[in-house]
């Protein structure tokens, strides 16, 4: 269950834009630096509470990869410690892209759940629109500008809101499980909430989810971003089959950007 949480808590932040019905393609990265940290907190409710299930990290390091510049972004999904006697989850994924398109060259994730354990490995090849997996013969066929569900969220955060209207949309493709998935954002405008770290100006986003056996798939997950230009997820909220979740940002390192968004922070 945690690892499951875990891999869609990933994805919700895929895609943001400020043009209907428009794709993420060719962004340049203004949102982050090198070396940031930001660190969440899941929760888990079953029955009108709200337990700690786990934590989530995501960081940012400059590299190189065949001597091209590049980041490596890596996120990294444990369970809280107090329930790993029921099911333990260690889980990471990393990603390197390319420094000024963000797009990636390859994808790594290493699940360890319980007694099950796998590392996959995918390489992109951007200019053939093809990928290969470490999980599975062959050359698979994706499109313009596909990610994996690491280098979608920070190609993401450099999304300009401006000029954006309710219920603007923008699409991608992602590469996930041997599958193209085709998917979007949908933006439903600026509001402030309070969250464990604070009071925030946010952007609220709805993301079209993945039918399966978690979620129920279509828009009712909510993501809200820091209405600033760091454009952090600060929260997630979404029904799951059995309960629902809730993703907090509870502390963050080397921002770029000051976090002019914070009204208020919680006592």
């Amino acid at each position: 269950m945690i690892q499951s949480i875990f891999l869609y808590f990933l994805f919700p932040f895929i895609n943001f834009f400020a043009t209907k019905d428009s794709g993420l393609c060719n962004q340049t990265n203004t949102s982050f630096n090198s070396g940031e940290k930001i660190h969440y907190t899941i929760y888990y409710n079953v029955v009108g509470m709200y337990v700690n299930a786990g934590n989530a990290d995501f960081t940012t390091q400059a590299s190189t990869l065949n001597g091209i510049s590049t980041y490596t972004l890596t996120a990294t999904g444990n369970s809280n410690s107090k329930y790993d006697w029921i099911f333990k989850v260690r889980d990471k994924y990393e990603s390197v892209v390319d420094s000024k398109t963000l797009l990636p060259y390859q994808f790594v994730r290493q699940i360890n759940e319980g007694s099950f354990h796998q590392r996959e490995s995918i390489v992109f090849n951007q200019q053939s629109k093809t990928v290969t997996t470490s999980t599975a013969p062959g050359v698979f066929t994706t499109g313009d500008c596909t990610y994996d569900v690491i280098s979608a969220i920070y190609a993401a955060r450099n999304i300009n809101f401006a000029n954006s209207q309710m219920n603007d949309k923008i699409t991608l493709n992602f590469f996930l499980d041997k599958t193209l998935y085709p998917s979007y954002f949908k933006y439903l405008g600026r509001y402030q909430i309070v969250t464990q770290y604070g009071k925030f100006n946010v952007i609220k986003l709805a993301p079209l989810l993945v039918k399966g056996t978690v979620f129920n798939g279509g828009e009712k997950m909510v993501v809200w971003v820091t209405d600033d230009a760091n454009h952090i997820p600060v929260r997630i909220e979404t029904p799951l089959v059995v309960g629902s979740i809730k993703v907090d940002m509870v502390n963050y390192e080397n921002l770029r950007y000051p976090l002019s968004s914070l009204i208020e922070r919680a006592r």
